[in-house]
């Protein structure tokens, strides 16, 4: 028996928000500013509000992603995971009080100036070219999201999806500034809250209520919560989510260019700080919603799981089609669903492209340019040349998104990206805001040093397979799967390894991917201040008349604290020595003196 795909009443609700999307983009392309200069298309000349950037804050990375992957994780793993949340908590005054004043007083456009400002033009590139990396695989990461949703709601060939959702989030990127993305995300964070609501009414209508769904939970396994474990290879922890969670938030929402450059766009440091607070709640409630809806999913399938039973290929299908197999007979409410995924991807995608744009041309075309016609790149120029950058950076993450099937669930697979990159880009701007003594032969060996690594233990091979829970196939039906379009490959089986077979796997690839985070900082803070202690006799002491803005403001006071005493005794010291000479001036006077009198 065939599943029921999207009916023309869907197919009119996910064009009609498409097109909402579009014409904000197009809106804020042909009024104010007209994006005539790249402060108005990139940073919005600071004219901002705190609402839209807050919620803005939250979505960037938190789209399809979480909707299909934060629902899995908890259908098939537990809840154990949302105890990252409580890491979220403790990196957002970090961020407020630390990265912040630093950034705002920089007033950048891109945020690796201030590397440049700090240690050199060279950290800068090193820097920018790893968050290259981040952003192109994360990019791709959600446009493949979205396309399993809809080949498994549509019957459309998956490829063909990935190559149509990249082109038009190509086309929307390079026609909407900082404006329309920021405007947009506050749509798709309300289209994302719906699709969470649809799931979670609807499961708690056919299951009899909230609590059954939890008591269902309980019995399957699901609530976990007390995972204490010291073991670094152990996926989920209190360790891991609490330190490994820190890590990888402050990378995201405190150095990442993406964050760096909607916060840019409020006019002072206090908005800021309040558009951050603003996002923490948010966060966190679209986080717990979405493992609550994993639940839900989950209370609904737990007699019969979909994936064990080769309904579907893929446990990031499960939540798409859990929504076709319940509510395919409500015209339009599955195509809200997918809405609320493809809009939430193509503001994510767009925002990733926009600030890969921004590196491109701020840190590498600028400065190229200037360096060999001896003039600054012209505002006209930098505007088409930065919308070309969105054009070629959106077919680059197409050609990566086939490349995303092979890193697993999107969850693990968007972390996994943000650990192995944003440790070592947290650490070199750490470094730089913390050390004193840190210099640039430092900061570079620190941060490739810890990205190869980083990359090394993330993605080699061969890595043991992941083990869910248990889950029963004891109330499915026996009628033939060959017919059912979510069956689209080979179906997933539960692979069983004994402990001996999973020791059997190199120690560092067994290492869960919560701590990759917390293992590049800390690599690229030894090695990168050892590495600048040792190398201090080969720079010019620079150090001595850095800004005291590019430190973290409690370093920054002991600097000018330091250099205030320093100017005190310098002056006592003029003042003695201008004492000196004129007791001299008059002990020769009075000298002078005497002779006369005895002639």
């Amino acid at each position: 028996m065939g599943t029921a795909t999207l009916g023309w009443t869907d197919y009119a609700v996910i064009a009609l928000t498409m097109c909402i999307s579009i014409g904000i983009g197009l809106y804020y392309r042909f009024s104010g500013g007209r994006q005539k200069t790249t402060q108005e298309y990139f940073s919005a000349n600071k004219s901002m509000s705190i609402i839209p950037v807050g919620i803005s804050l939250m979505v960037s990375f938190m789209s399809a992603i979480t909707l299909l992957g934060v629902s899995n994780e908890n259908y098939r793993f537990g809840t154990q995971f949302v105890v990252i949340n409580i890491a979220y908590l403790i990196g957002t005054p970090i961020i407020c009080y630390g990265f912040l004043p630093v950034f705002y007083k920089l007033e950048a456009v891109s945020a690796y100036e201030y590397l440049e400002k700090r240690f050199g033009y060279g950290a800068r590139l090193a820097a920018s070219f790893a968050s290259w990396i981040q952003l192109l695989l994360y990019s791709a990461v959600v446009l493949y999201a979205p396309a399993i949703a809809l080949e498994t709601t549509t019957g459309l060939y998956g490829n063909w999806c990935i190559i149509s959702i990249g082109l038009v989030c190509a086309f929307y990127s390079a026609i909407g500034g900082i404006k329309a993305v920021l405007i947009t995300d506050v749509f798709q964070g309300i289209l994302m809250f719906v699709s969470l609501f649809i799931v979670i009414i609807t499961a708690a209508h056919k299951m009899g209520g909230l609590t059954e769904i939890w008591h269902i939970a309980a019995q399957g396994g699901r609530i976990e919560f007390d995972n204490i474990s010291l073991d670094p290879t152990v996926r989920h922890t209190w360790w891991g989510l609490l330190i490994g969670g820190l890590f990888t938030f402050l990378s995201l929402f405190g150095v990442n260019q993406v964050q760096v450059q909607r916060i840019m766009t409020l006019k002072s440091l206090k908005s800021a700080r309040i558009a951050y607070w603003l996002n923490w709640p948010i966060l966190t409630w679209l986080s717990v919603t979405t493992c609550f809806s994993g639940l839900a999913i989950y209370s609904y399938y737990h007699n019969c799981d979909p994936i064990k039973d080769g309904k579907i290929s893929a446990p990031d299908m499960l939540m798409p089609y859990y929504v076709m197999n319940t509510l395919s007979h409500l015209p339009g409410i599955p195509g809200l669903f997918i809405a609320g995924i493809f809009s939430a991807s193509l503001s994510t995608i767009s925002a990733g492209l926009n600030s890969l744009a921004v590196v491109t041309l701020e840190d590498y075309l600028k400065p190229v340019y200037t360096t060999f016609s001896g003039r600054q790149l012209s505002e006209s120029k930098s505007i088409v040349l930065g919308k070309l950058f969105v054009i070629i950076f959106g077919v680059a993450c197409i050609a990566l998104a086939f490349a995303a099937q092979l890193l697993g669930g999107v969850l693990q697979a968007s972390l996994t990206i943000f650990g192995a990159v944003g440790g070592p880009l947290l650490g070199i701007f750490t470094l730089g805001m913390l050390s004193e003594s840190a210099n640039q032969i430092g900061a570079i060996t620190g941060v490739l040093s810890s990205l190869a690594f980083t990359l090394w233990i993330a993605f080699g091979q061969p890595r043991p397979p992941l083990i869910p829970l248990p889950s029963s196939t004891l109330g499915c039906d026996n009628s033939p799967l060959s017919t059912d379009i979510f069956n689209t490959t080979e179906p997933v089986t539960e692979l069983l390894v004994s402990p001996s077979s999973y020791l059997s796997y190199f120690y560092l690839y067994r290492i869960s991917y919560m701590w990759y985070s917390a293992i590049g900082f800390t690599i690229m803070m030894t090695i990168g201040y050892i590495v600048s202690q040792l190398t201090r006799c080969m720079c010019n002491n620079r150090n001595e008349d850095l800004n005291p803005d590019l430190f973290f403001p409690c370093i920054a006071k002991r600097i000018m604290l330091r250099r205030n005493q320093g100017q005190e005794i310098n002056a006592n010291n003029l003042t003695s020595d201008a004492l000196y000479v004129f007791n001299h001036k008059n002990r020769n006077s009075d000298k002078y003196k005497d002779q006369n009198s005895q002639f």
